[in-house]
């Protein structure tokens, strides 16, 4: 039986949400929604990168290459991305930071724009599937 591996990110959301910042099983990886919230113990709750969408968009990457590592992934393992955008007219900015850590890997992909992300100031969010081909003849467990 293939061992299911969860990360947390220490999020706020989890616990009360139920989620996991990403989970693998066998050589399956997701990454859920990542922003880039302000981090824990932030006094003014200010999203890292403030009010640019592409430095959101560079940290909330950042996020979601340091969740795949924790379950044994990297960027280069990512087969399909997400990005939701709160305005579609920061779409160039939004893809110049997805092209600068897939720009090789070239992923399916997918930007939307959405109403509202849960914290106003967030501009994007991006998850991430990836797929471990080594680990796919593997048998043994994971961990």
């Amino acid at each position: 039986m293939v061992e299911r591996q969860r990360v947390s990110s220490g999020a706020v959301w989890e616990p009360s949400v139920g989620y996991s910042r990403a989970v693998r099983v066998g050589p399956h990886v997701w990454v859920a929604g990542t922003t880039a919230s302000a981090p824990e113990g932030s006094s003014d709750g200010v999203p890292v990168g403030g009010d640019d969408a592409h430095l959101q968009t560079v940290e909330a990457l950042r996020r979601v290459v340091a969740a795949l590592a924790e379950v044994g992934a990297t960027a280069g393992d990512v087969v399909r991305t997400r990005m939701y955008v709160t305005d579609i007219a920061t779409w160039p900015d939004v893809g110049r930071a997805h092209g600068e850590v897939f720009c090789d890997v070239r992923p399916v992909s997918t930007m939307l724009q959405v109403a509202a992300l849960i914290d106003p100031r967030l501009l994007v969010e991006v998850e991430a599937e990836a797929y471990v081909a080594d680990a796919a003849d593997s048998q043994e467990p994971i961990g």
